[in-house]
């Protein structure tokens, strides 16, 4: 066991005889997320370093400190990447931070969300104890996937210290083409060219024109550009495009406006919601600017009764925090709340962060 981790160990094993709370964090780029911010600041950054990379095996193993730059470049020197696409809010965003948050980019659509590539983990939970959980398992608790559940988390569960990641080539082809539709044909269209053979990986719809993101083999691609038509989009436009939505430096996220992002059934039409709309992942997601008088009641209304929910993304109000996230089903809150109970009895870790679930 290193230093730096038997004196984590230690400090948190203090802070829970004494129920004083600690909010792990790497660079702190995503402190705009979730509930508001509580107990006192524990930085990931100092343990940081690339553990075991064996590119043939398509898994890293890194602290949960390394920036995520380090993590990419290494990948990159391969010609393979992280296939869910995350967020860089920083320069200093940290692997641990963004495994933590959840958030995946435009590549979710085709490979999947975070919880699918985090194979193993080493944590700190709330008693102060070292745990392995995943691929390298030493130890289990309660029968929990913690690596599967720690996606998400943001820190209110156990404190992430080694990952193991697994990876995906870089695909060997691709091209972006663009259509003008409206929000309901262009969610009609995108998910019937999903129930095709088609190299789909990313789509975005916004101000009546679609986009689709085309990676595969060069032959698959130009035979979906065929089928498909539309407009080819230049290759430096369309990158710039795809990074300014994996990294949110669109003009979209630049408001002082309330963003809420909605998690609904891809195929769900327009939810009727007055507010400018950017829809990702073929309809799964929907990014909300809320014009005034729209209430968190109208709009968790309308995604659920869509068959989804509704959270607050990004707000500018400390009182609007607390309700940043939906309230789940009762039963589903019972077991996210015993899974807290279990591995952070006495609730120091990143109280709220999941207002108002945990």
């Amino acid at each position: 066991m290193s230093d730096f981790i038997e004196t984590l160990c230690a400090q948190v094993e203090a802070c829970a005889r004494s129920g004083t709370a600690l909010r792990p964090q790497g660079a702190g780029s995503k402190h705009f997320y979730g509930g508001p911010l509580q107990g006192e600041a524990l930085d990931m950054r100092a343990h940081s370093g690339i553990l075991e990379y064996e590119p043939t095996e398509l898994v890293i193993t890194a602290k949960a400190g390394t920036p995520l730059a380090e993590i990419e470049a290494a990948l990159a020197e391969n010609r393979q990447e992280l296939a869910f696409e995350p967020p860089r809010f920083s320069a200093e965003s940290t692997l641990g931070g963004t495994i933590c948050a959840g958030l995946s980019g435009p590549g979710r659509l085709a490979r999947g969300p975070v919880k699918d590539y985090v194979l193993g983990c080493t944590v700190v939970d709330g008693k102060g104890q070292l745990l392995h959980f995943g691929g390298t398992v030493m130890k289990n608790v309660a029968g929990y996937d913690v690596s599967r559940m720690l996606p998400g988390s943001m820190g209110t569960l156990c404190i992430a210290v080694d990952l193991s990641i697994k990876v995906m080539p870089q695909a060997p082809a691709g091209a972006t083409l663009r259509f003008d539709f409206n929000q309901n044909e262009a969610i009609s269209q995108i998910n019937t060219w999903l129930g095709q053979p088609l190299p789909i990986s990313a789509s975005a719809w916004e101000n009546g024109v679609l986009w689709v993101r085309l990676r595969g083999a060069q032959a698959a691609v130009t035979a979906a550009i065929q089928t498909m038509g539309g407009e080819v989009v230049a290759e430096e436009v369309a990158s710039a495009y795809w990074l300014s939505l994996r990294d949110q430096t669109h003009a979209f996220f630049k408001t002082s406006a309330d963003i809420w992002r909605l998690a609904v059934p891809p195929t769900t039409h327009d939810l009727g919601l007055e507010g400018d709309m950017l829809v990702e992942w073929a309809g799964g997601q929907r990014w909300l600017k809320a014009v005034p008088g729209l209430s968190a009641d109208m709009i968790r209304g309308a995604a659920s009764r869509a068959g989804g929910h509704a959270t607050l993304y990004r707000t500018e109000s400390s009182d609007a925090r607390l309700n940043a996230f939906q309230m789940p089903s009762a039963a589903m809150l019972t077991l996210q709340r015993r899974l807290k109970q279990e591995l952070d009895p006495v609730g120091i870790l990143s109280p709220q962060r999941i207002a108002p679930i945990l």
